[in-house]
């Protein structure tokens, strides 16, 4: 069924489908060569695999046909075996191996396999396929040079591409070669929009029509004669079906994984769905098709969907007309393809690679999450070292050694209370947080299984005091458990019962209590060492709230915390060790954002109100905005057309509200702020000193002020500033 079709965009479809039928006749060709095909199967395969894909699958705008992962994988597959490209054997086998391929996906789409594309990581699938186009490169680089094509691994190829240098170096196939593929390259980066691989397709097929090429050495493809392919069913006879039936099980996964993913990103970006195992399906049909022609597998390119899209194709009439217009091509256009010069289709081949090699993605998780770039890079230089299939599972095996590692080692805290404020609070990452009395509160954030349960167990003791009484593990986050760390458990409450110490989960999903029956652990439900919140768990262990809190964190949470004298608990909640800096930052974006059609008055009101990005934040993070805001008083001066004095005086009048609803909702925090208001101005004093003695003969004006206007805020102003 075709999706996204309407009048309006069919012309820009049809436009669209020609270029990428255009576009496809050099990279299918090469493709087709390094799959061990004379080139003009890769103009077969972009035929009828490319229309039943259009016809058929739910995806509007993805793109099918002869592509670089499954050509790599049958050319390195053929190599080894010393099976030449073009021979009569690789005319047998490569199509029996397509066949097979369209089998497996079939099978994947009856098993409904779409869902365990998920298991595939990112990293690996990125290097995996970044390590299949760099082996391409490196053995379509020879072409350019003079020579042949090289095999093998990183080893082998490097040693052909120095064989060819001091043997076969050939300095005007270099410069077409180079210059055609600095044409692209630039018109890549300066003219996105203009299809460079027709356009230089073009330009070396003029080079060799007029002969030019021939005068400078320069060898040219093979002529391609006209007709559409004639259909036949692949040989059945081989002499290893084991080794056919492992690299084409390969070939298939690979072709699921990499088409799949694609096709759902493309999916979401663009709001439509996809049935997975109905598109699995399609593949295996486009494949058969393939088969039938005698060309390599096919595969979904993501280069030329992301083309489509770029030239604003937004159905599947592209699919549909770039088929046609390769028929046409075949049948009446065919003669220009002998006069392309070598080095010309090599560089574009290698053009299209570079497009689809992700050395992006590992600069990004270079950035963000080094282990994942490890696994990236060892899926990458494991198929560049050892071959794509050893590749992969190298790949796959890391990501879930890391898998492994992370549940091993999840995070996890130590909690308390806020006082005035309902929950239980991290001690690490909330200053005002502190521990109850005679009590451990932890949160423990993976499920826990044989590799993580003495971590746990471990953090416990090393928490326990001579005074605890009550362990309560917030178990928010466990939805399973299993036999090992059942028996552990178990183990470890009866050492606290001993010890006069009880042991409670809490906050799990009523699951978690049918799992803890099955591992036998039914008495801790029946005898209430789980309960539905933590403070059940307190209730029954003798805690009622208000309770009553620790004076001081233990010794290794506050190391870890770093504390000061911050009073945030928004910012420290959602930044962590960043929420000194994102207030600063907060505090410029609030006043970025004043609104210029309201009164000096309304925006300053708003300002000081903290109803910026966040709407509303607690009131120590407002205590605290104000002494940022403080720090920029000319910029509101100038911005409002307010008095310094005026800005001043409404700061300390907010600071007054907040200090008294502090006072009664958190002493401890009202104390705090003192002692953080002598700091940031001792700070203010060091930096700007002409600032900071202009603020205090404001403040004193404007404390003076507002006690005669406010009594009740006499307390407060003694308080803090006497």
């Amino acid at each position: 069924m075709i999706q996204g079709k309407s009048v309006r965009t069919l012309p820009r479809d049809i436009m669209t489908g020609v270029i990428i039928a255009l576009v496809s006749i050099p990279i299918s060709m090469g493709y087709a060569q390094i799959a061990g095909l004379p080139a003009v199967y890769g103009l077969y395969g972009s035929i009828f695999p490319i229309l039943i894909f259009g016809l058929l699958s739910d995806s509007p705008q993805f793109i099918f046909g002869v592509d670089a992962a499954p050509a790599a994988l049958i050319g390195g597959f053929l190599v080894p075996r010393g099976i030449g490209a073009g021979t009569p054997e690789a005319m047998a086998v490569v199509p029996l191996l397509t066949l097979l391929v369209a089998v497996w996906l079939l099978i994947f789409a009856v098993l409904r396999a779409g869902k365990l594309v998920v298991y595939i990581s990112t990293p690996v699938m990125g290097g995996f396929i970044s390590g299949i186009c760099s082996t391409i490169i490196l053995m379509q680089l020879p072409k350019m040079l003079g020579g042949t094509s090289g095999t093998g691994e990183l080893p082998e190829l490097v040693l052909h591409l120095a064989e060819v240098c001091r043997t076969e170096f050939h300095g005007m196939t270099l410069l077409y070669g180079a210059a055609a593929l600095a044409v692209l390259l630039m018109g890549k980066k300066y003219c996105p929009r203009v299809p460079m691989a027709v356009v230089v397709m073009a330009l070396g097929a003029l080079l060799g029509f007029s002969g030019i090429a021939q005068r400078h050495g320069v060898r040219l493809l093979e002529a391609v004669p006209l007709g559409l392919p004639a259909w036949s069913f692949p040989s059945l006879a081989a002499s290893d079906y084991t080794e056919l039936l492992t690299v084409s099980l390969t070939v298939a996964a690979v072709i699921m994984t990499e088409t799949l993913l694609a096709a759902q990103n493309f999916a979401q970006k663009n709001h439509y769905a996809l049935r997975e195992n109905h598109e699995i399906m399609i593949y295996g049909l486009c494949n058969l098709a393939a088969c039938l022609t005698g060309c390599c597998a096919v595969n979904g390119s993501v280069s030329r969907t992301a083309m489509g899209e770029q030239y604003g194709g937004k159905s599947q009439v592209m699919s549909i007309t770039a088929a046609l217009s390769m028929m046409l091509i075949l049948l009446m256009g065919t003669g220009f393809i002998g006069c392309l010069p070598v080095p010309v289709l090599t560089a574009i081949v290698i053009s299209a690679l570079l497009g689809a090699v992700e050395f992006d993605l590992a600069h990004r998780l270079y950035q963000q999450d080094k282990k994942e770039l490890l696994i990236f890079l060892s899926a990458f230089l494991g198929v560049l070292l050892f071959g794509t299939v050893k590749g992969v599972i190298i790949g796959v095996i890391l990501s879930f050694v890391s898998l492994v590692l992370k549940t091993a080692n999840p995070k996890r805290s130590f909690l308390g209370v806020i006082e005035g404020h309902e929950g239980f609070h991290s001690l690490e990452r909330n200053t005002l947080s502190f521990p109850i009395s005679n009590v451990i509160l932890y949160r423990f954030s993976s499920n826990l299984y044989f590799a993580n349960v003495k971590l746990m167990i471990d953090d416990l003791e090393a928490a326990i005091q001579e005074d605890t009484r009550c362990i309560v593990v917030d178990s928010g986050a466990i939805c399973n458990i299993d036999v090992t760390a059942a028996d552990r458990l178990e183990s470890f409450r009866k050492s606290l019962n001993q010890k006069g110490i009880e042991l409670y989960f809490a906050s799990h999903i009523g699951a978690l209590n049918d799992r803890f029956r099955e591992l036998g652990l039914e008495g801790w439900v029946e005898h209430g060492y789980v309960r539905r919140t933590i403070p059940a768990a307190l209730r029954n262990a003798g805690f009622q709230p208000p309770y009553r809190t620790e004076k001081k964190k233990p010794q290794a949470v506050e190391q870890q915390a770093n504390l000061g004298t911050d009073l945030r608990l928004e910012f420290e909640w959602a930044f962590g060790a960043g929420a000194e800096s994102e207030l600063e930052q907060y505090t410029e974006i609030m006043l970025e954002q004043i609104d210029e059609n309201a009164s000096p008055d309304e925006q300053l009101s708003a300002i000081l109100k903290a109803k910026g990005v966040w709407r509303s934040v607690s009131d120590s993070d407002q205590e605290e905005l104000l002494t940022h805001l403080q720090a920029h008083i000319r910029e509101l001066s100038a911005k409002l057309h307010l008095k310094e004095s005026e800005i001043e005086e409404a700061i300390e009048a907010r600071r007054m509200k907040l200090a008294l609803r502090l006072m009664r909702n958190n002493p401890r925090a009202a104390d705090s702020i003192r002692q953080y208001n002598m700091e940031a101005e001792a700070q203010m004093q060091q930096a700007d000193p002409e600032l900071y003695e202009r603020l205090m003969a404001y403040r004193k004006e404007s404390l003076s002020h507002l006690q005669q206007l406010h009594p009740e805020y006499a307390e407060i102003i003694h308080k803090f500033y006497e």
